[in-house]
Formats: structure tokens, sequence, C-alpha cells
């Protein structure tokens, strides 16, 4: 009897440990895994998602959260994009950053901060939604690098008070990688928020079903072509650290291709690493000059011309390193570059329809790109008549406060976009 119920244990005890591996998202070749099934997904930027339940006012934290996430699900959003917390306090680059932070002072992290993402997180898997979680930023907007090397001297503390030319900028963040007190301090961070036990769930992150992968940062670039050993370098220790603290999800790094390095050999060799597990690339046809705003219908073949051709490119690297590729960012203006949220959308919508439609190919063809998210969803949120920037108080959209409010935001009011998203999601459903 005693051997029948200690192999009845064994057994419940191996039963239990095979489901809580299933219920991670997996990598096998090209292709991503849940359940045993493959995997393929449209998602949303939602960085300020862990931000909201620590709103004091539940209209504006949990109830909004709630509203969004039931919205984003019900149009076919299963995988959401956020920020793990801000570094540092105050103005940055001459405007308010994202706030509250998580690590407001060096090496002092607000035992509070991450109860916003417990909440988060669980309210996540109730929808059988998941979470790709970047761990800082080469950005500004939520303190980043720029202030892992003020904390330690590296850069001026006047540059945080104005507008920093992009050349300015370039030079300073490229010596994040040169300054091991600064590492050291981003991975105290990495430590912090990987290893944390959730308040409601009682699991640690690294148990955590809800989260899908681990990125390095967002949009991680070496900025100088003289930081890029030591890119290389910090790419893959960070990689391994991750894996080290939670071998239980993916990892990745968070880059925009090739026009963040410059180089697709440099793209390449970053994501040939067996701790990376699937590739990244993000698509900004405004940013990178592709679109002109002054017009935008007579630039939309152009636009979509190269946005195919890059997203080819990167397919055929991922197709080489036999890993999976997701599109994670990608966004375009409202017409005529208005701010106004109620403005039409027509050719932000001939450009979703073209993105989406890509990746419903590929999950027809069974191929590696994989996963969508675009840039980005604000949800319930509003801007303010006559305001372009994020002010303090305001409620936090898609677009960062180191953006004009509405510039590349979908609201739950923007009913044609919305509708493109839904099309191409059931005819998604249809495949296998």
């Amino acid at each position: 009897m005693k051997r029948k119920l200690f192999l009845s244990f064994v057994i419940l005890i191996c039963f239990q440990f095979l489901k809580a591996q299933s219920s991670f998202i997996r990598v096998k070749g090209q292709h991503f895994f849940l359940n045993n099934q493959p995997y393929y997904f449209i998602g949303a930027n939602y960085w300020y998602g862990g931000l909201l339940p620590l709103e004091k006012d539940k209209a504006k934290g949990i109830d909004r959260l709630r509203k969004e996430l039931d919205f984003l699900k019900a149009n076919g959003i299963t995988n959401l994009r956020l920020l793990a917390g801000s570094e540092g306090k105050g103005i940055i680059n001459g405007v308010s950053r994202v706030g509250p932070p998580l690590q407001p002072e060096e090496g002092v992290f607000d035992p509070d901060f991450l109860k916003g993402m417990d909440v988060f997180l669980n309210e996540l898997d109730k929808r059988k939604m998941t979470a790709v979680i970047y761990l800082s930023n080469n950005w500004n907007w939520s303190g980043g690098f720029l202030q892992y090397l003020k904390w330690n001297h590296e850069v001026p503390d006047s540059i945080f008070l104005k507008d920093i030319p992009w050349n300015t900028m370039g030079e300073y963040t490229s010596k994040f990688y040169d300054c091991e007190k600064c590492i050291a301090d981003y991975y105290t961070q990495v430590k912090y928020v990987i290893s944390h036990t959730n308040s409601i769930t009682h699991k640690k992150y690294a148990e955590e079903p809800a989260i899908m992968a681990w990125e390095i940062a967002n949009e991680p670039r070496p900025m100088e072509p003289s930081a890029v050993n030591l890119y290389k370098k910090f790419i893959s220790n960070t990689a391994a650290y991750i894996k080290q603290l939670d071998p239980n999800h993916l990892v990745t790094t968070g880059t925009e291709g090739y026009m963040s390095t410059n180089s697709m050999p440099l793209y390449r060799k970053i994501n040939d690493d067996k701790n990376i597990d699937y590739l990244t690339i993000h698509i900004w046809p405004k940013n990178w000059g592709w679109l002109n705003v002054k017009n935008i219908p007579g630039s939309m073949d152009s636009v979509i011309a190269r946005t195919v051709t890059y997203l080819k490119q990167h397919e055929e690297v991922a197709r080489e390193l036999n890993k999976p590729l997701v599109v994670e960012e990608f966004g375009l203006p409202r017409d005529h570059q208005s701010f106004d949220m109620n403005s039409p959308t027509k050719y932000r919508d001939i450009y979703y329809r073209k993105m989406l439609g890509e990746w419903l190919n590929s999950k027809r063809l069974d191929g590696n790109f994989a996963g969508v998210n675009f840039w980005a969803y604000g949800g319930i949120g509003k801007t303010t008549k006559g305001q372009t920037w994020w002010k303090e108080g305001d409620p936090y959209i898609g677009d960062p406060p180191m953006e004009q409010q509405g510039l590349n935001t979908v609201f739950n009011s923007d009913k044609s976009t919305w509708r493109v998203i839904d099309s191409v999601y059931k005819q998604s459903l249809h495949l296998r």
C-alpha cells in the first residue's frame, strides 16, 4: 500500500511538473509553442500597464486596467509588451519622465512598486494573455541607461534639464557599455525584478505563466562604432545572467534590427547566442525618413515597399539562425500627422492591414514571423485638447512623455483600426 501511495505521489508530482512546464511559451526551431501547440500572436505595446494598479483612484487605475484588458482580449490581442519600471525621478531631457519609479535612487527600490506588476500579471493570467517585459531602456524617457551613467558621474547632471541633441545623446549613451558600475547597477535591478515573488499569486516571477519573455532593454543600441565590441559582450553576458536567474522564460534583446546596429552582421551576431531565444525588430517609417508627413498619401507605396523589404531581410536572418521573429513595434501617425485623437486614421489603417497581413501569411505558411505588436495602445485614455506634451497628472497613453501625445496611439475609439485588427485575428482562427 505504501509503495502504491508513493508511486501515486511521484506520478502526481511529475504530472504537475509537466503541466507547469507546458504552460510556459517555448521555442522549437523557428516557432513558438504553448501547450505543445504552435503559438502565433497579435499583440500591443502597453508600456504603462504595470503602473495603472498603482493609481490611488481606482477609476484611473485598476478599473481602467481591467476594462482595457477585456477590450484587448475581445479584439484578439493576446500579448502585451511593457516596461518593468523606470530609474530615477524628475525632469529628463527637459520633460517629465515616466513614474513613479521602480528605482528612485541608485540601488534603492520602492518596495511597493512591483505590486502594480503583480496585479497586472494576475489579471493577464485570468485572461490567458502573456507579457514581454523589458528590463531597462536605451532611451531616457524612463531613466534608462543614461540614468545609470548619471548616478555614476559619467555624464553631467545638466543634460537632464534640456533637450539633448541626437549626436550628444549617442555619445553619452554609448558610455554605458564601458561603465562596469553602471552595468552592475543595471544587473541589480534585473535581479530585483526577476527574483520578486508575486504578492497575489505567491509565485516568483520566474514561475509566472503570464510572462512570455524578458527583454534586455527597449531598443538597446551601441550608439557609437567605438562601443560595438562592448555592446556585443553586454548582450551576451546579460542574456546568460537572465537565464541563470530564470531558466523558465524566453530571453530576447529588444533591438530594432539593423537600423539600430547599422550592420546586419552585428544584428546577426548578437542574436546568434544560445541564450537569445528569438529575434526582434521594430519598424518606424516616420522616424527613419521613409514617410513624408507633408504628403502621407503620396509616400505610402514607398513606405510599404521598404517595410516589406526590411521585414523579409530580417526573416531571412531568423531562418539562418533557426529562431522565431517578432515585429514588436510598428506604427504610423494619424492622417496629416494630427495629434487629435478624433482625427481619421485612413493611412495608418492601410499600414496596419499590410503588416498584419504579412503576419497572417506567415502563419498560413508555417513561417517564422510569429508575433506582431503595434505601437501603441492608449485604451480609454485621452489627450488634452491644445496640449501637445504630457504633463504630470495626465493619463498615460501609448505615446511616452518625450513624444507628442496622440502621435502613434491607438485608442479604443479608433474603430476603423480595430476593424482591421479584428478582421485579421478572425481570419487567423481558421488557420491551424
